[in-house]
């Protein structure tokens, strides 16, 4: 499969959420599609904006945004920029292996380094450990943390619907390697999927706990209709046998679940395991909360205290 990457300008580069199930307000992306190719990637549907489709395209028509860094630190510079932690990497992974040859998203951890600004970063990539040199003393600040997305144990299931990224002893490696370093992990089990992976919920917390994982979140799989065709022909590819029973429940859980509207019964089964072994495993109810006290634009002259 050839990868296509093409170099664009963005016009800025901190995005503020609209969505409230969300579990962030600003976020930053350096990079347009992903080379994992995960089937289930809600963010495939961004690909039409640009012209291109939610499937191929997605995974090999590639945008690197090579102004991000300087896009950034633009933004946070502003007089009208107040801070608050920014995600980064929600709608493509940051540290895809295209990240190897462009840098961006190193570039983007020296920028708020630069000035104070917190952040967190998601990823299913071990490629992030080649920045503890720069997150770990962010992180000692209180300024940094990680959360490490591992959907299955299974690496066959991995294999098929994850083809590019980590395996999933890979990243329980990599969750081990970062609270070495300090930083604070959490796990994200993104997306549960019905008679595919929510069978292994429990497990997958336990794996990722006694890995070092902190905290931890959920999120049952959301599927736009731009990527509803992509996922539903990838299900009855790769397990035609089940293929309608988890259409049937993955529908189902959209309808219900979230914060806008009543609950299925599966969206409440599901929520009500992830607290249970949550609780037992001794989970963080919250993540630790990043500081935003230690801002600085560079320039700034500390303020002195006043004398009358």
């Amino acid at each position: 499969m050839v990868t296509e990457v093409r170099e664009e300008r963005a016009r800025s580069l901190v995005v503020r959420n609209r969505d409230p199930d969300a579990p962030f307000e600003l976020s930053v992306n350096p990079y347009r599609g992903c080379e994992h190719g995960c089937i289930y990637c809600y963010a495939r549907a961004n690909h039409g904006y640009v012209g291109l489709s939610a499937g191929l395209d997605f995974e090999t028509r590639l945008f690197a945004k090579t102004d991000a860094a300087g896009l950034l630190a633009g933004e946070l510079a502003s007089r009208a920029w107040r801070c608050a932690p920014i995600s980064v990497g929600t709608a493509t992974d940051a540290y895809q292996p295209i990240e190897r040859r462009y840098g961006l998203t190193r570039a983007l951890i020296g920028v708020m380094a630069q000035f104070r600004q917190p952040f967190s970063i998601l990823t299913k990539s071990s490629l992030v450990e080649r920045d503890l040199d720069l997150l770990a003393p962010l992180a000692r600040d209180g300024l940094a943390s990680v959360h490490v997305t591992l959907t299955t144990l299974d690496e066959a299931l991995a294999r098929r619907w994850e083809p590019r990224a980590a395996a999933p002893w890979r990243r329980l490696e990599t969750m081990r390697r970062l609270r070495e370093a300090g930083i604070p992990v959490g796990v994200a089990v993104a997306p549960v999927v019905p008679f595919l992976n929510e069978p292994e919920l429990e497990q997958v917390l336990t794996e990722a706990r006694a890995a070092g994982a902190q905290t931890a979140f959920y999120q049952p799989l959301r599927l736009p209709p731009e990527l509803h065709g992509v996922f539903a022909d990838w299900l009855r590819a790769h397990y035609p046998q089940r293929a309608q029973r988890v259409l049937r429940h993955v529908d189902d859980l959209q309808r219900g679940s979230g914060q806008r509207g009543g609950r299925h019964a599966w969206a409440e089964l599901i929520r009500l395991r992830f607290e249970i072994v949550a609780r037992k495993l001794g989970f963080d109810r919250d993540p630790p909360a990043l500081r935003t006290d230690l801002f600085r634009r560079p320039g700034d002259e500390p303020r002195q205290p006043e004398l009358f």
